[in-house]
């Protein structure tokens, strides 16, 4: 049955879900709705088809660090696994001898599910600004500003991974540095320019060791990380909590229990596995530097970069920063005309001093339906039908959006929160809908009623 009716606002036709960002995150989500029948949906990416995610962007691993046979995108239906998709393309054997999966063949196979679930995509489209507006018929709906004319919405899902509520941030001293002579690791790195030249990495994380990796593979002089910490993170707290019990439940715990769970996790940040370690170990000119922070940094007249530490100054000739994201919400495009008035962690939980963080304070505190809450109730309560599904999720709810592990938990979570507010909001139609119908099931013949 089609239970949702078209909307228009202005005359213009009003989507029942927008999904800004097509990378899994966002096909998976529209996966989940166009099962439930949710059909007047539209998937927007500002990147060309293929390039949606870090996939063939910033990710330099070599392979995904996820289990190869873990459910994920598929939702439990087998048929949609990347190991079917796999052994179709290269046999029953390949699939048993392989050990992790390739990061390309990844790509490859989330551009194939897109197109078997007939994922409805759009490339080369940004989203900007959201604002309140409403259909003909009185429901409140939303306005996407784009490149392409506003884009008008009963719901959006934002799941643009990493950048959903937040930016990519290195300390102040690098980013006042010359952009020639530093860059993020999200960044687009002209790696071959790095032959013959000294580099230093900030971080000690996965992301940090593959981009150290990749200067090395490219024939860099010299390689060295720079780990703040006595003791490099050899833990991956990731490992522990894949169990349905965590990936399930952890929302509906009380707020002090999900902090003390998700501070701990994320306070540990993610840890190196060995293979990334050998990847650069192989390199005798590799070198970490645990205890070390960067404290200040210049460029020098003959384009040297000089930094400050803890333990005497270091000379390179570039710095790359695997210093991941922190939350900002006015930093993110289709947030920043609210983003005074959505409610973060800091504002609806005060932890123990012992376990107080700052940076993670500034997490959005969602609903149970990856929805956006007032700060301010009132003042803007349209943003209740905003639902983020990236990695600013994961205080909320642990890993979810991001996370290829979580989805068979997350994405229907997601799916069912959005159906709720769309079913809602059309209960008066609803109503009317039940009361008009009159499909019989069966055909009876009146001769055969008793008269009287």
């Amino acid at each position: 049955m089609e239970w949702l009716r078209p909307k228009t606002s202005g005359g213009r036709h009003v989507l029942d879900v927008l999904v800004i960002g097509g990378g899994q995150c966002g096909v998976v989500a529209a996966h989940g709705l166009l099962r439930e029948k949710v059909r007047n949906i539209l998937v927007i990416d500002r990147a060309e088809r293929g390039r949606e995610g870090p996939w063939q962007t910033y990710a330099r691993m070599p392979n995904l660090r996820s289990w190869k046979d873990q459910s994920g995108p598929d939702l439990g239906m087998p048929s949609l696994t990347y190991q079917a998709w796999h052994e179709a393309q290269f046999g029953v054997a390949s699939w048993e001898a392989l050990k992790l999966i390739p990061r390309e063949l990844w790509n490859d196979y989330l551009l194939w599910f897109r197109r078997v679930t007939g994922v409805p995509v759009r490339n080369g489209i940004e989203a900007g600004r959201i604002t309140p507006a409403r259909t003909d018929d009185g429901l409140p709906c939303l306005s996407v500003a784009t490149g392409d004319g506003p884009m008008l919405a009963r719901k959006v899902v934002l799941a643009t991974g990493q950048e959903d509520a937040g930016r990519w941030w290195m300390p102040d001293f690098v980013a006042a540095l010359p952009a020639e002579r530093r860059a993020h690791s999200a960044d687009e790195i002209d790696f071959a320019a790095l032959r013959g030249k000294v580099v230093a990495v900030l971080g000690a994380g996965a992301s940090a060791f593959d981009n150290a990796a990749t200067a090395l593979e490219h024939g860099a002089r010299e390689v060295h990380l720079f780990c703040r910490r006595a003791e490099p993170q050899l833990v991956q707290p990731y490992r522990w909590l894949t169990f349905s019990g965590f990936l399930q439940c952890l929302h509906e715990m009380p707020d002090e229990w999900r902090w003390r769970f998700m501070s701990h996790v994320l306070g540990l940040r993610e840890a190196f596995p060995q293979d990334t370690w050998d990847r650069t170990a192989r390199f005798p000119n590799f070198r970490m530097h645990l205890g070390r922070p960067w404290t200040g940094a210049r460029a020098d007249a003959e384009g040297k970069v000089l930094l400050e530490t803890p333990r005497g100054p270091f000379t390179a000739d570039f710095l790359i920063c695997g210093t991941g994201i922190r939350m900002e919400f006015a930093a993110v495009e289709p947030l920043a005309g609210f983003a005074g008035n959505i409610a973060r962690w800091a504002d609806r939980h005060a932890p123990a001093a012992a376990d107080a963080d700052a940076r993670l304070a500034e997490f959005p505190y969602l609903a149970p339906d990856y929805g956006l809450l007032e700060r301010q109730p009132g003042q803007t309560p349209w943003i209740r039908d905003i639902h983020l599904f990236g990695i600013a999720s994961t205080l909320s709810f642990g890993p979810a959006g991001a996370s290829i592990n979580a989805m068979v938990y997350a994405v229907p979570r997601l799916v069912r929160g959005v159906m709720r507010g769309l079913f809602e909001a059309d209960l008066p139609r609803l109503w009317q809908d039940c009361l008009a119908y009159r499909d019989p099931i069966a055909q009876i013949e009146e001769t055969r009623l008793a008269a009287g």
